[in-house]
Parts: structure tokens; sequence; C-alpha cells
């Protein structure tokens, strides 16, 4: 039964490349698709995410990450004096002008911490260190801006809402969603970057102590602090999300987008597959003619629809991995983690044999006597 499938399939060497071809574009269309989606959903919570906080508390209102209203310093003393409080630190996050050696502006995100507890601080540093950020007018960017923003090396230097900064190091990775760069430093350098006034920090990353409970901790803060919002990691995370996925409709955009490739895939295999069955009916016909039952020609239909899946499958995740590949170098973040690379076997299984098994119900019909008819 499988030698048949496989002679079938390479018998006719033209139709099974145009098979692959069809199985190929639809996996590359789905990764990419769903790739995009994924990347855009990590993007927009990544520094919350990394952030090493057990809790965020941020003014009244505040729905994501990117824009946030100054707290008046004395909650962060309050908040310390909360029991189960390891550590509390502030930090800040606000658009400012960057001004590159050459002239050039450009608007970029300061994100402002404390260096000595790391917590919100950058992570995978490929040059430099975190401690590098202690001295006066130090800053971290990431080496996929470093051409845009006009440095290309440690000590480089440029300006920042009027005061000097210099770069000593790069960072790896942490792209921002909204293609405004990422400027990591110090609370205190971020202070004069941000034009902050009263010491203000935009939000106020807590540690718990350990084997305290984070929402036991959130409830005494929020009883203590009314006046402010007080949210798990998880729960701040999952808010930005949710703000940028489906408040503002980018991420419907690229979720309807999704599934659209996944459609477009599904139409497409299920035309090649079954457009290869029908080249085949007199064959079938003739199996029929000399005795071969129903359930063998199924399983050879079927075992074909798993080898064009099986190789197709191949080859549309090495295309999609060099389209990962070159993206890295892009503005788009396509990511492809090893849970969907898995599911895109069996989805290609799905399609293929879904696909047979319309043709199944076509050969079904089919009259054995046809292969005597002129």
């Amino acid at each position: 039964m499988a030698r048949l499938a496989y002679r079938n399939l390479f018998h006719d060497k033209t139709r099974f490349a145009v098979t692959l071809t069809g199985i190929t574009f639809a996996i590359v269309l789905v990764v990419v698709q769903l790739g995009l989606f994924i990347g855009f959903t990590i993007s927009t919570s990544s520094i919350i995410d990394h952030s090493r906080a057990d809790l965020w508390i941020c003014a009244k209102g505040v729905q994501y990450f990117e824009v946030g209203f100054p707290l008046p310093e004395r909650k962060l003393y309050q908040i310390l004096s909360v029991p189960g409080v390891a550590a509390a630190d502030k930090y800040i996050v606000k658009f400012t002008n960057w001004r590159r050696p050459d002239g050039a502006q450009k608007s970029v995100e300061v994100i402002g911490f404390d260096p000595e507890s790391g917590l919100g601080a950058p992570w995978d540093v490929v040059s430099g260190s975190i401690e590098a950020l202690r001295p006066q007018d130090t800053v971290l960017v990431d080496e996929f801006y470093a051409q845009e923003l006009g440095v290309g090396r440690p000590g480089d230097l440029v300006e920042i809402n009027g005061y000097r900064a210099r770069v000593v190091g790069y960072t790896s990775g942490i792209r921002s969603f909204t293609t405004t760069p990422f400027v990591f430093t110090s609370y205190k350098n971020a202070l004069n970057y941000t034009a902050s006034r009263d010491n203000e920090p935009t939000f106020i990353l807590v540690r718990a102590q350990k084997g305290v409970d984070a929402q036991a901790l959130k409830a005494r803060i929020s009883a203590l602090i009314p006046t402010v919002d007080v949210h798990t990691t998880n729960e701040f995370s999952a808010k930005t999300r949710n703000y940028w996925l489906f408040t503002t409709g980018a991420g419907i955009a690229l979720l309807v987008a999704a599934l659209l490739g996944l459609l477009v895939g599904t139409v497409i295999v299920g035309q090649t597959i079954y457009a290869t069955t029908v080249d085949h009916f007199r064959d079938f016909g003739i199996l029929k003619a000399i005795g071969a039952s129903d359930g063998y020609v199924y399983g050879v239909i079927v075992q074909q629809a798993v080898i064009s899946a099986s190789v197709g499958y191949v080859l549309g995740i090495a295309a999609s991995f060099g389209v990962l590949r070159m993206s890295r170098t892009a503005g788009a973040m396509i990511v492809a983690p090893w849970e969907l690379v898995v599911s895109m076997f069996f989805l290609a299984l799905l399609m293929c044999i879904s696909a047979s098994l319309i043709s199944i119900h076509k050969v079904t019909r089919l009259d054995p006597a046809m292969v005597f008819k002129a």
C-alpha cells in the first residue's frame, strides 16, 4: 500500500512538485502570519514579563506600559512600610527626543530603573553591563536600533532631551512593537532625559519577601493606598497585551490575517491534493476492477496525503525559518516557538487528510468499468 502510494506520487514528478509547492506555501503563510501575531503579543509586554518584579503600581487609570502618569514620591515610602515588601523601586517610562551625532533627531522611549536592584532592567546584554549605567549620563540601547540611532560602538556620544548621553553597551532582541527604540538608563539619569520634575516616577516596582503571596501583598497595598492601581506582573502584562491587541484593533487585524492565512493555506492544500487524486482516478478504477477493496484504495489515498504532508512540512518549515532569519534584520518581529513548529506538522496532516477525504468520497462512486471504456 505504501509503495503504491509512493509510486503514484512520484510517477508524475511535475504534479508532485506542484502539490509540494502548494503545501509549502500554505505552511509558510500560516507560520509567518501566526508568528507575526505571537511576536506582536510578546513584544507588547516583554519589559513587564522580564522585570523580575512581583507587583507594578501606577496611577489610577493607566491602561498599558507605554503611557503612565507621575506618582508622588511619598507613595514609595508608604509602600515600603507595608509588611511583606522586600524592595520597592521607582521606575520611569517616558518618550523623549534623541539627537544623533549628525544632528538628526529621533523619538525614543527612555526607561529609568535602579541598577542596584535590577528591577525592570534590560536582559540579554551583549555588550557592556547593567553596572555600567551607574555613572552619570550613561545609556544602553538595543543593537537592532544602533544604526537608526546613529551609534555603533560603546562610548559613542549623543544628546537626549538636551543632556549628554554616552552609550555604554547594547542589548539583543529587546524590540519595541511601536518601532520607537527603548533606551535604558539609571533612574537618576532618566529624570533629566525625560524632564521629570519633583523626582516623580511613572511606576513603582515591588518585590515581595520570600514566601509572601503576591495577591495578598497586592490587597494590603491597595487597602493602604487606595489612590493607586496595584497589579501583579502577570495582571499588568495581560492588561497591556489586551490593550494593544483588542482596544486598538492592531492585534485583531493580525489575528484576522493569521486566520485568513490558515484558510487560504487549507484551500491551497485541498485543491492540490484533490487534483492529484483526480489525476489518478483511472488507476484507482483499475485497482477496484481487479478486486481491491474500498479500504485498500482509501488507504492508498490517505498515505499519499501523509507523504505529501510530511515532505511539504519539512520544506515549509525550512522556508519559514529562512523568512524568520530575514525578519531579524527587518522591522517585523516574527516568532516561531517550538509549539507552533510542532503543531504545524499536525496541521499539515489535517489539511492533507481532510482534502483526501473529499477525494475518497468521489472514489467511492467510481465505476470499475470505466477502465474498459475508450
